[in-house]
């Protein structure tokens, strides 16, 4: 039986709902009014526009009612905007109005405030559910019971919290009620953690941590960079800090003036249900491939994907040298500076039209080394184009009177005459066949002006090369003429080395001038381990007006563990230099299960920062079985485990494993690929390499051949963290024949061992 004060917060939960279902039919009868009143309005502008040209007064009467209906279909659209976005709020609410409440006094007065989704006001204009972006709200997240502060646009303000007390409501029933002095107590991050997940991110509003909610809120710093362990909630985190941003900038920002660089396609699609859930549009995602691809038309830039599996074949230890070294971001400085020197001309083209010399490479280096010293190279390239684009406009009107165009002229037929005229009068017939001979010239000149307008005469690969060798190289000078001569034929098959991309970039931006953004003003980098830091730099380049976010582990380098920094946190802050860089860690881990989480901490050889939550759990088990047994174990395996489990993951340590293995189970077990190409996710059993799970989670995981002849190198310990990281509930690691020596010098007790190990 309820006892009396859940009987009387179920009464407020109740007449909650009823005042939000009484505003969502009046909304709905506004909004059903505010759309005829749209297409009205718009109808009215449409007739208003149709004017009459007779007399110079019905111009002027014509323009000025054009302006005034103008003005009233913007008022009129933004009158339905404002209710479709209140009716969107309701909807958020109507099942669960509120997930916390706060008792506080406040300038002696005591109030309760009631903390949910979004902001409802009642017809008496009484809040009786403040949106969890509000000021006050970060009390509900950051304050235990006491004094507490909170900051709101009139300056800091100062509280007592005397209660918070804490709801799960399920359909308009309140199925989990309790105080805690806690930022969100255990009992209702145990209640939430231990539910089945399922093919997409779910918020975490009602069990923002004090630590998450830091990161939501920070507005000062120009670069924030979240280092946070595995299930740590970073990302979720950073996702409602958009929302809050969004929130508390509503007429200065747009989703669409946020971008957010995800680790693949998979990912992106899994936290794409995260804002709309929140109310809020979502921001623009890319993939650093899918940044790169769009500003190397006609290239194939390598993937980080791609390049780990190629690292998988074959890696030398000179390549890991060469790739360190261009992969720093002093690497950019080096561009900068090369283009810079006196002296020096970029690499340039000719410009040709039907197989011939247009403009000659030779002529356009002269005219570049025309431009004043003191100029920058972009400015000098400014000016080159522009001159280029000038002698274009003479050799047109200097070719009319050539033959070519007579005989166009001649041949041109009255109709096509008629298209190029258009509505244009003349006040001669030769007037009019000089503008159609001018026409013509110009579209016949019309690739000259493509590849002057997009820079087409400019070959920043050659002067790439040139580049790198003039370069200090560290390396034996024929290993660096190797590469160099490598690079140059990848270029003829098309195909560019990751690590030359972002280098390349800068090359041709600080001489072209282009390629940066100046309306994205924030940009939020997950995964930033998997970043050199000459990416990291040039995406600073690129947006310079942006604020910047940076989160990920350090932990789960899987792609650069044996190159990277050893210090990447230092090395991202020297990146940034002066700018405000705030750094806010985050050691406990969520996601999984004690067991789990303490098996995958163990992994690595500095973990004492690691906190697993106290969610209890099954042992992580370790099945070691002979590789002719694998099959029918792992069929065995998957099948139990969907019994209980919404989501199971067989993790491999490369593509072509999975993709080996999902041939030879597909027909007995309902199972699906994912590779690098996908973009979405799915509920059941799923098989995939391990570094394209990277941000996801699963119910269950399959650790698939975790042999001694697969996972050896020490450098795979970040991979089995990462694999091992990625199970909430449940976690099988399979061993063929002999387990991965990073196993077995585990601490005991962290896994069940089962099977008995063959040897041929």
């Amino acid at each position: 039986m309820q006892n009396t004060t859940q009987r009387a917060e179920q009464a407020r939960v109740d007449a909650v709902r009823a005042k939000i279902r009484t505003r969502q039919t009046t909304v709905a009868s506004q909004l059903a009014s505010a759309h005829q009143e749209t297409t009205r309005v718009e109808q009215a502008y449409g007739d208003a526009t149709r004017v009459n040209v007779t007399e110079v007064d019905d111009r002027m009467e014509t323009n000025a009612a054009v302006q005034q209906q103008k003005m009233m279909v913007a008022r009129a659209v933004e009158n339905e905007t404002i209710l479709t976005h209140e009716q969107e709020r309701l909807t958020l609410l109507q099942d669960a109005p509120y997930f916390g409440r706060i008792d506080i006094t406040q300038d002696g007065e005591p109030e309760t405030l009631y903390i949910g989704m979004g902001t409802f006001i009642d017809q008496h204009d009484q809040f009786l559910v403040y949106d969890w972006r509000a000021p006050v709200a970060s009390v509900y997240y950051n304050g235990t019971l006491g004094p507490v502060t909170y900051d709101a646009p009139a300056g800091t303000m100062e509280a007592t919290l005397d209660n918070k007390r804490q709801f799960m409501i399920d359909q308009g029933r309140i199925t989990h009620m309790f105080d805690t002095n806690e930022t969100v107590g255990d009992t209702l991050l145990q209640a939430v953690l231990g539910e089945q997940t399922d093919a997409q991110m779910k918020n975490i509003v009602a069990t923002i941590q004090q630590e998450q909610n830091d990161i939501i809120r920070d507005t000062k710093a120009a670069v924030l960079v979240v280092q946070g362990v595995a299930g740590s909630g970073k990302t979720s985190a950073v996702l409602q800090r958009v929302a809050y941003l969004l929130y508390h900038n509503r007429q200065a920002l747009d989703a669409d003036q946020m971008v957010l660089f995800s680790p693949n396609q998979l990912f992106a699609n899994y936290i794409s249900a995260v804002l709309p859930s929140l109310g809020e549009k979502n921001m623009r995602q890319a993939t650093l491939a899918e940044f790169f691809a769009k500003r190397f038309a006609g290239l194939h830039v390598e993937t980080l994907f791609e390049r780990y599996e190629r690292d998988q074949a074959s890696l030398p230890e000179s390549a890991k040298v060469i790739r360190r070294f261009k992969e720093r971001a002093e690497m950019l400085d080096a561009i900068v500076a090369y283009t810079q020197a006196p002296g020096y001309a970029p690499n340039f083209v000719d410009i040709t039209l039907n197989g011939e010399v247009f403009f000659a490479a030779k002529t356009i280096q002269k005219i570049y080394a025309s431009q004043p010293a003191t100029a920058t190279a972009a400015n000098k390239f400014l000016d080159t184009k522009n001159t280029l684009i000038r002698r274009l406009k003479t050799r047109i009107k200097l070719a009319v009177y050539d033959d070519w165009v007579q005989d166009a002229l001649g041949s041109l037929s009255a109709d096509a005459a008629a298209t190029i005229v258009g509505e244009r009068t003349f006040a001669s017939g030769d007037a009019e066949t000089a503008f159609i001979a001018a026409h013509l010239v110009e579209r016949a000149f019309a690739p000259v002006y493509d590849a002057i307008y997009n820079d087409y005469f400019l070959d920043c690969y050659t002067d790439y090369a040139r580049f790198l060798a003039q370069v200090t190289a560290p390396v034996a000078p024929a290993t660096w003429a190797a590469m160099i001569a490598a690079y140059q034929a990848d270029l003829e098959a098309h195909v560019l080395r990751l690590e030359d991309a972002a280098p390349l970039l800068m090359l041709r931006d600080t001489l072209a001038g282009t390629g940066r953004n100046h309306l994205i003003q924030y940009v939020f980098i997950d995964e930033m381990q998997d970043y050199s830091m000459a990416q990291l730099k040039y995406l600073h380049h690129a947006f310079p007006k942006a604020k910047m976010t940076l989160l990920g582990d350090v932990k789960q380098d899987v792609f650069t563990s044996d190159y990277q920094p050893a210090d990447l946190i230092e090395a991202i802050q020297h990146v940034f230099g002066t700018q405000n860089v705030r750094l806010i860690n985050l050691f406990r881990s969520y996601r999984s299960t004690a067991p789990i989480t303490n098996l995958a901490k163990n992994l690595l050889p500095d973990h004492a920062h690691i906190q697993a939550f106290s969610r209890d759990g099954q042992t992580p088990q370790l099945l070691v079985i002979p590789a002719e047994a694998a099959r029918d174990t792992l069929i065995r395996t998957v099948t139990q485990l969907l019994n209980d489990h919404h989501t199971v993951a067989i993790l491999t340590k490369d593509m072509a494993t999975a993709t080996r293995l999902f041939a030879t189970l597909q027909l007995d077990v309902p199972i699906t690929l994912l590779s690098p190409q996908d973009h979405q996710m799915h509920t059941g059993c799923v098989i995939l390499p391990v570094y394209l799970a990277k941000g996801l989670e699963f119910d269950a995981v399959i650790g698939y051949d975790v042999s001694a002849g697969t996972y050896a190198a020490d450098s795979d310990r970040d991979l089995l963290y990462t694999l091992a990281s990625r199970a909430l509930h449940t976690l099988v690691l399979m061993a063929l024949d002999a387990p991965s020596p990073l196993l077995t010098a585990l601490p005991a007790g962290l896994l069940t061992q089962a099977g008995v190990a063959t040897h041929n």
